[in-house]
Formats: C-alpha cells, sequence, structure tokens
C-alpha cells in the first residue's frame, strides 16, 4: 500500500519546477532536490556517468555506496531480483522514513552498489521527490548535500555554494521550508529474510 505523501509544509510543487527536475535526471544530469529527509544530490540510478558525477561532486570515494529513492512498492518489483516479504512488513509498518538494504538490485548503475552488490532503497512519501521518481520512471540516487566529511546540512539555506554550483537543476520547492527531518532508520533485510537493524 502507498503511504499518504507527506513533508509537504509549503503550497504544492510548481509542475514546471518538477518538468524541469525530471527532464534533468533523464538527460544524465544531476539535481539538487528536498526528500523525506533533508536535501540530497540525485541523478538517474541507473546511469554511471551521472552517478561518479555525484562522487566527484562530494569528493566521495565510490567505495561508499549511495541510496536511491523510489515511489511505491510496486517499483521495488522492477529493480530487485527479490524483495524479501520481511521488507514489505517494514515497509508497511514503517511510520518515520526507513531505508533498506536489499541483496538483490537489477538494472541499477554498478558504481551506485556497495561492494557487497547491495543497494539501499527508500520508498519516500514527500511530494516533490515521490513525483519525481514516478514521473521520471527510475530509481533517483539520494545523498546528503554536503562534500564528503563536511556537517550534513538540514535545510536548504545551509547547503554551500560549491554544492549549488556544481549540480545542473536546484529545485524551487521547500527552499523556505525551516523544518528539520531526521536520517532514516536503516534496516538490511538479506534474501534469505535475515534482518540486520543498521540505523
Amino acid at each position: 500500500m502507498q503511504k499518504e505523501t507527506r513533508y509537504n509544509p509549503e503550497s504544492r510543487y510548481n509542475p514546471e519546477d518538477l518538468a524541469e527536475a525530471v527532464k534533468t535526471v533523464r538527460e544524465g544530469g544531476i539535481i539538487l532536490y528536498p526528500t523525506d529527509t533533508v536535501w540530497g544530490i540525485g541523478c538517474d540510478a541507473t546511469n554511471p556517468a551521472a552517478v561518479e558525477r555525484i562522487y566527484k561532486l562530494k569528493r566521495r570515494a565510490d567505495s561508499k555506496s549511495m541510496l536511491a529513492l523510489t515511489d511505491s512498492v510496486g517499483s521495488l518489483y522492477r529493480w530487485l531480483k527479490n524483495v524479501p516479504e520481511t521488507a514489505l512488513m517494514l515497509i508497511d509498518a514503517a511510520v518515520d522514513p526507513l531505508t533498506i538494504i536489499y541483496d538483490s538490485p537489477s538494472g541499477i548503475a554498478g558504481n551506485l552498489l556497495a561492494p557487497d552488490g547491495s543497494l539501499g532503497i527508500r520508498i519516500t512519501c514527500e511530494s516533490f521527490s515521490e513525483a519525481l521518481c514516478r514521473r521520471a520512471r527510475i530509481p533517483v540516487v539520494s545523498t546528503s548535500a554536503n562534500i564528503s566529511g563536511q556537517k550534513t546540512p538540514a535545510l536548504f539555506r545551509e547547503i554551500s555554494e560549491e554544492i549549488i554550483n556544481g549540480v545542473d537543476y536546484v529545485v524551487k520547492f521547500r527552499r523556505n521550508d525551516s523544518s528539520r527531518h531526521k536520517p532514516s532508520g536503516i534496516i538490511k533485510v538479506t534474501d534469505d529474510e535475515t534482518l540486520t537493524i543498521i540505523r
């Protein structure tokens, strides 16, 4: 079941803002956009070149994997070879944002995966990022909008000029939002249904 969209402190996003973000991602660009946790740097999670651009912008080793957002439980079946029943139960019960690490991603850029081949995916319930994933019809990378090793900005106004100037499109929606959201929980669920709480 798709959870109710939340984290919408302003009026509804501008369709033109969404359309430009979708276009940028589809064309291999990188964006700065609001998510159900903090602002994120994003791109097409199936595009290795776009993923590499994010690593370079963050000055982050590509051995440190990033997660992807998607819009629905149904989309998991497109991007995972196996969707564990335990994961579905966790998603259904989750109240706060929850990232689940899966064993068997499919069709995802290789440089986005962890060294063991796994991938963290979160079904976003924030209005803009949910619509972005749905309209783009791909999982979208989400990684904090900071240089690796620096403090994670909680609000748009805390994001450095280097990050803002390093992306191809900066979403307009929620720039003035002063709500501070917690990072997501992280749980690993293996194909054999083993559950490990990471955070």
